[in-house]
């Protein structure tokens, strides 16, 4: 039997109480919208939500995958809610979003793997907030011929997908999944359209090696991927993967340090990052470090 490892104080963080936080989450409910900030047990729900940023989780919320690291349920899919998009666009404009991030579940059982509905989306916060930029975190759209190049002529402002996890530990972290597929996704996205900025993440604390974190960024670089995160692991319930380690905010300052010798335009990593953590922030920082690296 595994021992559960206890938190240290440094992954530790205040309930969700205050005004901010229930008018986000009131409004969320009003539109019936899910958000992965809920679903995924977030640990960065108060503070963001006090902001009155959240990440708006679309094609339901229910997952065709079973990732062992993610507390999003698995099942039978939700039918698609054909007003989602004009609820998200109302959303952004009810809680004055300069930024937002979308992303969805996996449907695996949908023709486009949810392609057409992230576009649908995209068009309608366009039409409703027109200075709102928009960020995706899609699934991998593994066997979706076509999927890509749909969410990506809808033009995103930064289009995200999670590796989450070194290549290794796919069979038993995504078996859903392929590395190296994700991988040829980003760089699809890339050959696509070079405007728009990619980005990736991936936990720590699942057992892997700082020269398996050192060889993904390299491959993320091969990609040409602008912007990664790195964050801690946080076992969401007993039955989900364990957590092997709890790293040390330094760590995170090292590979920090080593991403931007690597060449991202920007790289956040602390034991609380997670994917859309401060993501209205960190986009100008990406248009500011674009404009340096153009002017040098």
């Amino acid at each position: 039997m595994t021992t559960k490892l206890a938190k240290p104080d440094w992954i530790r963080v205040r309930a969700p109480v205050s005004k901010g936080y229930e008018e986000t989450r009131d409004l969320m409910r009003s539109l019936k919208l899910n958000t992965v900030c809920e679903e995924a047990a977030c640990p960065n729900i108060g503070e963001c939500w006090a902001k009155k940023h959240a990440t708006v989780m679309i094609l339901g919320s229910v997952c065709t995958r079973a990732c062992r690291f993610c507390n999003v349920e698995t099942g039978l899919p939700d039918k698609l809610d054909p007003h989602e998009p004009e609820h998200v666009a109302k959303a952004v404009q009810g809680l004055g979003l300069n930024h937002v991030v979308v992303t969805s579940v996996d449907r695996d059982d949908l023709d486009d793997g949810g392609a057409h509905h992230f576009a649908r989306v995209i068009t309608s916060i366009r039409a409703a907030s027109p200075h709102t930029t928009i960020e995706v975190l899609t699934p991998d759209f593994l066997r979706k011929p076509g999927a890509i190049e749909i969410v990506v002529q809808a033009r995103p402002d930064v289009y995200n997908h999670n590796l989450e996890t070194v290549a290794r530990l796919y069979p038993s972290v995504r078996p859903g999944a392929r590395y190296f597929h994700s991988l040829s996704l980003l760089k699809k996205v890339k050959e696509l359209d070079p405007t728009i900025f990619t980005k990736s993440g991936v936990m720590v604390g699942l057992g892997e090696t700082k020269e398996e974190i050192y060889q993904l960024m390299d491959d993320l670089r091969s990609a040409e991927v602008d912007f990664m995160t790195i964050g801690q692991y946080l076992q969401p319930t007993p039955t989900h993967h364990e957590v092997c380690r709890f790293v040390p905010p330094g760590e995170f300052d090292e590979y920090a340090t080593m991403g931007r010798g690597k060449g991202f335009l920007l790289i956040s990593a602390s034991p609380l990052t997670r994917s859309s953590y401060h993501a209205d922030a960190d986009f100008k920082k990406l248009q500011e470090a674009r404009c340096n690296k153009v002017s040098a």
